[in-house]
């Protein structure tokens, strides 16, 4: 559960509590340190947060725990978390921990992965960690960009945008890095959907206040927002948490509160034909195609993995993998989608859709 501090003590919290390993310069974005002055976007919008390059510190070497430990006792069932399936392994990252650190560097079967979280934004990704056909990891530049998260790949100290999901400087500038699927709900939730779970454990190296939050009222003060974005839309309220898809430079933007009970939607956006299935504690996107535009699917979620069916007698899981059925081990293909704060989304990709 999160207590809260006021933001007056953040950046002095923040950088007083690094070991001693930990980078605490100063970044001017007007001279990157990989000496690439070309921008993709404008460099008067790009904000120094204030802690400085790494002064946020990505967690290297994360450490799991299983879910039924007592060291995952830290989470209440509510609490927010970041999932994902890769392989055999299924790991949990709680915001709890990823408020202080961002980025977690981890590790599937030998492929890395990089998970980001940006708490100003609501957002999380889940990013290979091969660029060009080399391994690299990823830290916190420092840096914002419509008070969105920059990191830096430490091959080449280019700098990637986190919600554009681009490079936008270095000498990986224009790069889309290739996304994992990741699903945010809450503790309670994904336990029941995946009970053997590791969960990041608060065994990070780093002496952090876990138990608090590290932004004051922010989340919830629709006024509050660190530093201006460009452009602005009120149609909703800045903090709402909505589930965006994203194709190309559009996005369309589903609220929670149109799926409690349970819901399917199939609809075109774009050009493509995408189911969106969720409730009002987690939501995920497909793209159909080829076959999987003749089936017809419906919610069927009873706290088990099990989250919708279709027509032919398959059971899929959230992130879309047929468990059981003609289809099993069949998967969906996935969106390109992120929960995320309504002021991120919709100033990062202009004027989205709302669906109603």
């Amino acid at each position: 559960m999160k207590k809260y501090i006021t933001y007056t003590f953040i950046i002095l919290f923040i950088t007083s509590c690094s070991k001693t390993s930990e980078v605490s310069n100063s970044n001017n974005p007007n001279t990157t340190n990989n000496n690439f002055q070309e921008w993709l976007v404008p460099l008067g919008e790009i904000r120094d947060g204030g802690p400085g390059k790494d002064g946020i510190p990505s967690i290297d070497t994360p450490i799991f725990v299983d879910a039924n430990s007592s060291d995952a006792n830290y989470l209440d069932d509510d609490d927010l978390v970041i999932g994902i399936v890769k392989g055999s392994q299924i790991k949990a990252y709680p915001h709890i921990v990823m408020d202080w650190h961002e980025v977690v560097n981890d590790n599937f079967d030998g492929f890395p992965v990089t998970i980001s979280y940006c708490p100003l934004t609501g957002t999380a990704f889940g990013w290979n960690g091969i660029i060009n056909g080399q391994i690299t990891t990823f830290g916190v530049s420092g840096l914002l960009y419509n008070t969105n998260l920059i990191l830096y790949d430490r091959n080449s100290d280019s700098n990637w945008s986190q919600l554009r999901l681009q490079c936008i400087n270095g000498s990986q500038i224009s790069s889309i890095p290739e996304t994992e699927s990741v699903i945010e709900t809450t503790w309670g939730v994904w336990k029941n959907m995946f009970p053997s779970t590791k969960v990041l454990s608060l065994f990070t190296g780093f002496n952090r206040d876990y138990g608090t939050y590290p932004y004051g009222d922010y989340i919830t003060n629709n006024d509050f927002l660190l530093f201006n974005v460009n452009p602005t839309n009120n149609t909703l309220p800045s903090k709402e948490r909505v589930f965006a898809l994203i194709d190309n430079n559009l996005s369309k933007a589903y609220r929670f509160e149109n799926f409690n009970n349970g819901k399917v939607v199939n609809e075109t956006f774009n050009g493509n034909q995408y189911l969106i299935v969720g409730n009002n504690n987690i939501i995920n996107a497909f793209k159909l195609s080829g076959s999987t535009l003749g089936l017809s699917f419906q919610y069927n979620y009873s706290n088990s993995e099990e989250f919708f069916i279709d027509n032919e007698g398959n059971k899929w899981n959230i992130f879309g993998k047929a468990i059981q059925g003609p289809r099993v081990g069949q998967k969906l293909t996935p969106s390109k989608s992120v929960v995320s704060y309504w002021f991120a989304i919709a100033s990062f990709y202009p004027n989205p859709e709302i669906y109603q």
